[in-house]
């Protein structure tokens, strides 16, 4: 069993003389910095992103990978968008730990710098990366403020 099937793993303390605060930080382009130096390891960049999760307890930002787990400051969003796949029934989200998604268009919005963003897993919050969002394009209304998806129109709220 791994540490992180143990129903109190989230409780435990940090190991001896260290902290469950981290200077791990993920600025609003969905970046990763340690101790303010950009992560440039494409693979550890990856592990960082697939461990993102909220905390059970207080739902702070955390990395856990299972075995241990740290808080880390979120600047915007704890997850991205990086691309999608659109079909006949619906849209699916490429995120940057190189995992998919189906989108829930009852999610999208657009905050007031213009960013699309949507909810994934469950109840975190994703921004669309650039490319991502050009990309939702032809899915757009005559108006620009709504989306078709599966044959059904989805404001984009605000």
């Amino acid at each position: 069993m791994k540490p992180g099937d143990h129903p109190e793993f989230y409780r435990f303390p940090a190991p001896a003389g260290r902290s469950r605060e981290s200077t791990i930080a993920l600025d609003a382009e969905g970046n990763f910095f340690h101790d303010d130096a950009p992560v440039e390891h494409a693979g550890l960049h990856k592990a960082l992103a697939k461990w993102v999760r909220r905390h059970p307890d207080d739902g702070r930002y955390i990395l856990s990978n299972d075995y241990d787990w740290c808080y880390f400051a979120v600047a915007e969003t704890p997850l991205f968008v990086r691309g999608l796949q659109i079909g006949d029934d619906g849209v699916t989200l490429q995120l940057f730990d190189d995992t998919e998604e189906r989108l829930d268009p009852t999610t999208l919005s657009v905050d007031d710098e213009g960013h699309l963003r949507c909810v994934v897993r469950g109840d975190m919050p994703a921004r669309f990366q650039r490319t991502a969002q050009l990309a939702i394009e032809p899915l757009l209304d005559e108006t620009g403020e709504a989306v078709i998806v599966g044959g059904r129109s989805f404001p984009l709220g605000g």
